[in-house]
């Protein structure tokens, strides 16, 4: 055997049963139907195996748990303390009792009802505006370079600063928070997506003009499949800019026709000088943006790069 191949002969002998079946049917000079049948078996048994794997990891539970009752006991260890009133920093019980009393009205219901479907809705429509302009920047060059800079730009500036002028054009309506939450999301989605157009290998493009295929095949069937990695990553930033523009812009945009949002429950709180107030908001809109991560994203991220092979290896 030369000496090249020694290492990886020492490393299938070290291997599982399954991983050697499938090396020595691969090895074989001749591949028989008895060859092909146990490098099938070999390869289901491997799958079979990565799917165990991918089951229940009890860590990704308890460890969250466990760093939230940490969290919960120095807040509480704080309080105890009486480093400050209570009425400025109320204990976790304290909280809880809040939440339970607004449960009790309805108010909580409410505010998390209006919010998540606000942020949902202007996240969707973001994401079917902001999908083919990606496209088109990424594919085009003037455009890229002409829209670029200014797509960046508006990434970078604070989605609240458009507040003012949204309640100006549209009034303390549902349309001000809205257009809030488009400017805070599209940007991002965009340049995500262009990010991960970039990514692709030219390869790919070139394969699909040799199969014949026409700017809108290529650019939906090849380039926008080629870049979820990226595009995904542009999908969780523009949820997280969305959901921080739509509270600041509840918290600001208070009275006329707008709904009662967690933002505005933020704002009444702090009205009323009433700190558990403030805080269940508080807890409720990070609650969310948690619940959000966890529910959608996390587990489309989770199967994408399993789908790829880029699992392995990860610490997610």
């Amino acid at each position: 055997m030369p000496s090249n191949q020694l290492p990886v002969a020492e490393a299938v002998a070290d291997a599982p049963a399954e991983t050697r079946k499938v090396h020595a049917a691969l090895t074989r000079s001749s591949t028989g139907k008895e060859d092909l049948r146990q490098l099938e078996s070999g390869l289901d048994s491997l799958q079979s195996d990565a799917v165990r794997k991918a089951g229940i990891d009890w860590s990704r539970i308890l460890l969250p748990v466990a760093a939230l009752v940490v969290l919960v006991l120095i807040w509480q260890v704080y309080v105890s303390l009486g480093y400050k009133r209570r009425d400025i920093v109320p204990g976790p019980m304290d909280v809880v009792g809040q939440i339970g009393t607004l449960w009790g009205e309805g108010k909580l219901q409410q505010a998390v009802w209006t919010s998540l479907q606000r942020g949902v809705v202007g996240f969707l429509i973001s994401v079917v505006v902001a999908t083919p302009v990606g496209l088109l920047l990424a594919q085009v060059a003037p455009l890229r370079r002409a829209f670029g800079p200014l797509i960046s730009g508006l990434q970078v500036l604070p989605s609240v600063a458009w507040v003012p002028a949204a309640i100006l054009w549209f009034g303390l309506t549902d349309a001000t928070v809205y257009f809030v939450v488009f400017m805070g999301a599209i940007p991002s989605i965009i340049n995500g997506l262009i990010s991960g157009v970039d990514q692709i290998p030219p390869q790919y493009r070139s394969v699909g003009k040799v199969l014949g295929a026409s700017r809108l095949q290529l650019a939906l069937q090849i380039i926008l499949p080629a870049a979820l990695p990226g595009y995904l990553s542009g999908l969780k930033q523009g949820w997280a800019f969305s959901w921080r523009s739509l509270m600041a812009a509840e918290i600001i945009a208070v009275g006329g026709t707008i709904g009662f949002g967690l933002g505005s429950m933020l704002d009444q709180g702090r009205a009323l000088s009433d700190m558990t107030v403030v805080m269940s908001a508080i807890l409720l809109i990070l609650g969310v943006g948690i619940l959000i991560e966890l529910l959608v994203f996390a587990p489309i991220e989770k199967r994408l790069l399993r789908r790829r092979g880029l699992l392995a290896g990860s610490t997610r």
